[in-house]
């Protein structure tokens, strides 16, 4: 008995020690992973001239495949592959290169996906630090179109010297309402405002040969229920709320390709929708690039998806099985001739990229370089929003001062999510670092309490000179959900959390955290004269202690110099310029219906400040508002034609002027009105703005332009954009607020003029 047991236990060790040399092999692989080329070997493969001469190749290549080499184009790596992210994921904290569609024989090179909504979220195996730009939130909220185009610019720069060729990037859900936990990585609550967006980013993003992918295509505004919810709406809600955005980055920015999201839309699964992937966005818009799905849980079907137009699965093989497509076309459900139409679309647009001629030009020298950290920080000083300032702001910067600063979050590296839009920074400013390295060259003191001690605090606070509160939230709080050990489709179907709640999500309170509540109670308690600056994604409610304090600055997750913003902005080294990219309601109720645990819900016409306008429903902050430490004046709105015919454009010019002692920028919004329609449509839109700069006393002439065509609402009868013939108000000033704007009318007629 005694031998049997030593040989089983040199048995177990032996496999023991197999598994452990099993287990060292994988981790090895997983993190020093193969690296592939993504140029094209133009020895091999002759470089086409122009389009019609991709399409030729890409048809000529896949003649060339069999039916498995046809399907390998279909999907990202190997399962046997996939383990390299959990491991980069869970013990380097690295995003792996993925190669997608490589195919050796016919020398396709791969192409290689990165999320960077803040920055390159795929970093080469030797390069451990990208920058990291305020999230998109921050932004929108900058209403700077061509700053969103120079960030878009820089984080592609910073992919192509990581070896990387394709960007998931930008997102353009709409923020239908503030609870939900990926706001921050989108740009507000409008349409025109996420279009506008929306093609600067593809535009920077493809200027260095990168394929920009917009997502989560469509209606993928909720997030703890995302992989099981239905959203149900109507046609016109659908047309003119939720896809306009998507429809605009389409046509004006090109990107070479677009991300499906998790969720159904009107009972069908979206990597499934064939109303939305081909009738819509390819037969309609005239889409020419390809579909890929969200990665994991995006896609069910094979043979719905083949139908409906989806292109390629990540990040590995999950229903593009060989044996259910080769199946499928036996029985007749698809033909090889689908599969062709997949592939060929593929090739023919991700090969022009592989042919670009400036692949060996993108070192890493490129990455995290001055001039990139230095827009990080100017990215992070337009974005940030003076919400509140009763003669508290820009703090002095006397010598010989106290200054504290206080809050769970004060000297806390928080740059948003660490799901699929993290990125990594080595160098992260914090709010506290940043305001104390100001005060340094002011010789004066500068003290941190991070502490839960509020008494400790409030006494703190009453021998300081300056008392700044840092508050509101991090990944822990809001974000992409992570579930750990819930169940998502257990807790849909019965309205609440089952399980343990994960990482981020949606809010389930529009409040800060009691323990921030209760900071900021106590420290007003003793010091009126406090500035609270709030970090987080999107609105919240502050109704129980905004009246208490002086100064509230939305400073967002500001990127890896926020911290550096935030003092050159409280300081007023730099003007505030920002303006709220959504509405704060007064009362939560205000707000649209809205559930994380759901399996169905409805998306309705109005939302936002489009819901505040038509229910004459008074907001705490109104959409487009933010202070300035200046003054700005509108006047001597104009109207170069009153009628105009519906193939027309409206031009609008007005007057701004800086009535103030300070340099700034002023963000001009137009607005059009639609009181005389004959059928329901919001009391006003958005429709153009401009970011402009004035000195002290300087007056500037802004002109604005809108094509009539951009007035419209969709018919679902007849299946078609229709612009009424009617009397609109145009309306100009420096938010959505009523009693803020200059107002005009002019007529659409339909005559010719």
């Amino acid at each position: 008995m005694k031998k049997i047991a030593i040989k089983i236990l040199k048995g177990l060790g032996i496999l023991l020690l197999l598994l452990v040399i099993l287990a060292g092999g994988v981790y090895y692989k997983s993190v020093n992973y193969n690296m592939y080329d993504l140029q094209a070997n133009k020895e091999l493969l002759t470089e086409p001239s122009d389009e019609e001469g991709y399409a030729t190749l890409a048809e000529e290549l896949v003649s060339q495949m069999t039916l498995k080499e046809k399907i390998d184009q279909m999907y990202g790596e190997k399962m046997w592959q996939i383990p390299k992210l959990g491991i980069g994921f869970l013990l380097k904290d690295r995003f792996p290169h993925v190669y997608v569609g490589e195919n050796e024989r016919l020398h396709i090179p791969p192409w290689v996906l990165s999320d960077g909504p803040r920055g390159a979220r795929v970093m080469d195996q030797d390069v451990f630090s990208v920058t990291t730009f305020p999230v998109g939130m921050a932004r929108g909220a900058s209403w700077d179109v061509d700053l969103e185009e120079r960030i878009n610019e820089v984080i592609a720069i910073e992919m192509r010297a990581n070896k990387v060729n394709y960007a998931a990037t930008p997102c353009i859900n709409l923020l239908r309402h503030p609870a939900w936990g990926r706001a921050q990585e989108t740009y507000g609550e409008d349409p025109w405002l996420l279009g506008e967006f929306g093609v600067a980013a593809v535009k920077g993003i493809e200027k260095h040969n990168v394929m920009a992918c917009p997502k989560h295509f469509a209606l993928n505004s909720l997030d703890n229920s995302r992989f099981v919810v239905d959203v149900d709406l109507d046609e016109r809600t659908l047309r003119e709320v939720y896809l306009p955005h998507f429809k605009k980055t389409i046509q004006v920015g090109k990107p070479a390709s677009i991300m499906s999201a998790y969720n159904k839309v009107l009972g069908e699964y979206m990597a499934n929708n064939k109303y939305l992937l081909n009738d819509i966005l390819r037969d309609e818009w005239g889409f020419k690039g390809f579909v890929t799905s969200d990665w994991f849980n995006g896609t069910y079907d094979a043979i719905g998806s083949v139908k409906a137009g989806l292109d390629v699965e990540m990040p590995y093989q999950q229903v593009y099985k060989y044996d259910v497509l080769e199946e499928g076309i036996e029985n007749g459900e698809i033909s090889e001739a689908d599969i062709d139409k997949i592939v060929t679309r593929t090739l023919k647009t991700r090969l022009k990229y592989a042919f670009s001629n400036d692949q060996e030009t993108y070192g890493h020298e490129e990455i995290e370089k001055e001039s990139h950290v230095t827009l990080a920080r100017v990215a992070a000083e337009k974005s940030m929003v003076l919400i509140k300032n009763d003669k508290v702001l820009p703090l002095t910067t006397k010598t010989g001062q106290k200054v504290l600063v206080m809050g769970r979050l004060a000297n806390m590296e928080n740059t948003g999510d660490i799901a699929s839009s993290n990125s990594t920074s080595l160098n992260i400013t914090t709010p506290y670092e940043g305001i104390k390295a100001f005060n340094e060259t002011l010789q004066n003191v500068t003290e941190l309490y991070d502490g839960p001690d509020t008494d400790l605090a409030a006494t703190k606070a009453k021998e300081a000179d300056q008392v700044i509160l840092v508050v509101g939230y991090t990944f822990e709080d809001e974000g992409e959900y992570i579930n750990i050990s819930g169940d998502m489709e257990g807790s849909a179907k019965a309205g609440k959390l089952v399980g343990k709640k994960g990482i981020g999500g949606d809010r389930e309170s529009l409040k800060l955290l009691p323990e921030d509540e209760a900071l900021i109670q106590a420290v007003a308690a003793v010091n009126k004269d406090i500035v609270v600056v709030y970090v987080g994604g999107s609105a919240i409610n502050m109704n129980a202690w905004e009246p208490k304090v002086a100064g509230i600055v939305f400073a967002w997750y500001g990127g890896m110099e926020g911290g550096t913003a935030l003092a050159n902005v409280l300081y007023g080294k730099v003007n505030p310029s920002g303006k709220l990219p959504f509405s704060i309601a007064k009362n939560d109720s205000d707000y649209p219906y809205f559930n994380p645990y759901t399996l169905k819900i409805e998306y309705g016409y109005y939302h936002g400040y489009t819901l505040f306008d038509k229910k004459n429903i008074e907001v705490a902050y109104p959409f487009g508002f933010g202070l300035s430490y200046t003054t700005y004046t509108y006047d001597n709105l104009q109207i170069g034609k009153s009628e105009l015919n519906k193939d027309g454009v409206l031009r609008a010019k007005v007057n701004v002027t800086n009535t103030g002692n300070v340099g700034g920028e002023e963000i001009v919004q137009l607005y059009v009105g639609f009181k005389n329609s004959s059928i329901d449509r919001p009391v006003k839109l958005l429709r153009g703005f401009d970011k402009i700069g004035l000195e002290p006393g300087e007056t500037k002439t802004v002109e604005l332009e809108v094509n009539i065509q951009d007035l419209a609402w969709y018919d679902p009868e007849a299946k078609e954009w229709k612009v009424e013939e009617m009397v609109y108000e145009l309306y100009v000033g420096p938010s959505s607020k009523k009693e803020e704007l200059l107002q005009l009318e002019f007529t659409v007629l339909n005559s010719e003029l």
